[in-house]
């Protein structure tokens, strides 16, 4: 963590100078360029100070990701714009290198205002912006009961993170509207304690569908990322995550398999603890969960992290047909327009968000119903995913 986090600062900096070039070229007002540096070093003396004061409490989490969060915002929009400032001084290097453009240095403010405008509704009305995700997947050996057969998947709800129960009620609704006869949640309840459920269950016990409701447990429903009194208290927490999925409805899967049935014909739903790479705990057991499963039958997959399908499911000896997971969030940050996709988890995760396809086999990963860290979400929207399945001719 702390790595990382000096890694994004002096890439902060670095960003910063650039673009204060523009600031100085536009105007000479003293005052806006003690302004200008005085906000970096109130925020980032903040940062320092509650990483040091430390991270465990539960208080300082809360002050660290809401300084980060502005210094992110600020961010964002210097990034954008700097290469515009980076191709002025190649033009300028062949040019004798003359003083900047204040036009140049003009359209690069207007721009990253446009940018900073994009980063606040993120952070306000982003964070609940759902979108619905639809995608078509084609089987030889779907069972031909189950043609035409829908799941919605939601991930990473980290109710913990929530504040306004009307727009989540709206997320939870346009799940329900798309009257999938599965649902499937792939992990990551909770930020840290099962406690944050409290609030929240009846909400969520809300959501149905007519073959039922089944989940997997994600890195963070652990409680692995605060200090707790005792182990036995982290313990007890868990215990008590697991009755929250049945008070919700949810068939809580743990390394464990079931059959799906339609007319007398079945599909295997199978859902794994979780399993991650780069210090993330390996609790799934994939071998254990299909043991009972008859050779041969169709497998759908839930697995929060998607590491694991490219370490594990994808080689599995049993064919799984359909891995479900989530974990990435998208970053919550990324550009997603016409085709393109773009986020900085791409440079983490091999597979970060949407579909993928390897040998006849699929992994879907969700980018996430919640939100955590990022106090919103800016490009990268909540995500309600509705698969339907189709036996191909």
């Amino acid at each position: 963590m702390a790595s990382r986090l000096t890694l994004f600062l002096a890439l902060f900096f670095v960003v910063d100078i650039y673009f204060y070039q523009a600031i100085i070229t536009v105007t000479d007002l003293v005052s806006v360029h003690i302004a200008y540096w005085l906000i970096d070093i109130l925020l980032i003396s903040g940062l320092i100070s509650i990483l040091v004061a430390g991270r465990q409490l539960q208080r300082a989490q809360r002050w660290l990701t809401g300084l980060f969060t502005v210094l992110l915002s600020l961010a964002i929009p210097k990034l954008v714009v700097t290469p515009l400032l980076l191709i002025e001084d190649i033009t300028r290097l062949f040019r004798g290198f003359p003083g900047r453009s204040f036009y140049v240095s003009e359209l690069v403010l207007f721009l990253a205002v446009l940018v900073l405008l994009v980063v606040i509704f993120g952070l306000t009305r982003g964070k609940h912006f759902y979108r619905v995700h639809n995608t078509t997947l084609y089987f030889e050996d779907l069972p031909s009961s189950f043609d035409g057969f829908t799941i919605t998947q939601i991930s990473d709800i980290h109710v913990g993170s929530f504040t306004n129960e009307k727009q989540v009620q709206k997320g939870i609704d346009l799940a329900n509207a798309q009257q999938s006869d599965l649902l499937l949640f792939t992990g990551d309840l909770v930020n840290h304690a099962a406690s944050e459920m409290d609030p929240w269950i009846s909400a969520f016990a809300q959501l149905h569908a007519p073959y039922g409701k089944y989940s997997v447990l994600g890195n963070h429903d652990y409680g692995d990322y605060i200090q707790w009194e005792s182990q036995t208290a982290k313990i007890a927490n868990l215990e008590r995550l697991k009755v929250v999925h049945q008070e919700m409805g949810f068939h809580l899967l743990l390394n464990q398999a079931t059959l799906i049935e339609k007319d007398r014909e079945s599909i295997a739903l199978v859902g794994v603890e979780n399993w991650g790479k780069k210090g993330f705990q390996q609790y799934g057991d994939l071998r254990k969960a299909t043991a009972s499963l008859p050779t041969g039958i169709f497998k759908i997959l839930m697995s929060h992290d998607p590491s694991h399908w490219d370490e594990v499911s994808v080689d599995q000896e049993q064919h799984v047909h359909l891995t479900l997971a989530g974990h990435t969030h998208g970053m919550q940050f990324g550009i997603e327009l016409f085709g393109f996709k773009w986020s900085p988890i791409q440079y983490f995760y091999k597979r970060w968000a949407g579909l993928y396809q390897s040998d006849g086999k699929y992994l879907y990963v969700n980018r996430g119903f919640g939100y955590h860290g990022l106090k919103g979400r800016i490009g990268m929207w909540p995500e309600i995913t509705v698969l339907r399945l189709k036996r191909s001719k």
